[in-house]
This record gives C-alpha cells, structure tokens and sequence, in this order.
C-alpha cells in the first residue's frame, strides 16, 4: 500500500493540472520564480503514458534540469524510476510539446548544477538534508 503522502503528492499534481488548464496557464506556471514543465514518461510497470509537473530550476535551449527530490522523501519519485526504464521522454515547456532523452547527472555535473538548482529554490538544499539519500539530478537533452 502506498503511504498516505503519496496520494497527496498525485492530488497536488491533479489540482495543478486543473488550476493551469482553467487559468490559460497563467496561475502557478511559476511557482518560486522555477518555469513548470508536464514530464511525458512511460510507466514502468504499466507501459501507459504517465505525466506529471514539475519545477525547471535551471534550463536553456538544448536542455531542461529536473530535480528529482520528492520532497526530501527517502524514495525516488515514481516518475525518475520511469526515466531510469525508458529515458526517451516528452517535456511540455511554454506550450510546447518536446522529445527529450533524461540522463541522471553525473557527480562532477551534479557538482556544477546543484549551486545554480539551490540559488532557483533553496528548498532543495532543505530537501537533501531531509534524506540519506543523493537526490538526482536529471539533464533532459532536447531531441
């Protein structure tokens, strides 16, 4: 059985989805200042497309950062385990819909990112204390 947070995590993710569609993507399209992209992954259990949104602390032309932290939980989040199976991946940023290919960081760029993902949000910083843990970080090369 999945533990209680989990569920409130899936229901934050649904009230987001709600509050950006209804609001034409104007309301909580920037939480802490961090762009919201839709991750397009495939499960790894059920092979069903999955979706979920998440923070961009750090991005540009030819990449997207994601941080996968849940929260400082001890578990990676299910939508990192689903990169980890098919890397191949959809982002969805400013409207527009991309193929990636998700890649965890290496130490030494995890080591030059985690400075720049901290100054986007220091709530990671609080994140990482919070587990044993190494949080990943996740380098989205635009297809």
């Amino acid at each position: 059985m999945r533990p209680i947070r989990d569920y409130g995590a899936k229901a934050m993710n649904v009230a987001h989805r709600v509050v950006l569609t209804v609001s034409g993507n104007r309301i909580l399209s920037k939480p802490y200042g961090m762009p919201v992209v839709e991750l397009h992954t495939v499960g790894r259990k059920s092979g069903l497309e999955r979706s979920c949104y998440l923070t961009t602390p750090v991005h540009d032309e030819s990449r997207v950062i994601l941080v996968a932290s849940k929260g400082g939980d001890d578990r990676h989040p299910d939508w990192y385990r689903n990169l980890e199976t098919t890397p191949e991946a959809e982002i969805t940023l400013d409207g527009v819909r991309r193929p990636v290919r998700a890649r965890t960081a290496s130490p030494d760029e995890k080591a030059t990112l985690w400075p720049q993902i901290v100054s986007a949000y220091r709530g990671y910083e609080s994140y990482q204390k919070r587990t044993d843990r190494d949080i990943p970080v996740v380098i989205c090369d635009l297809v």
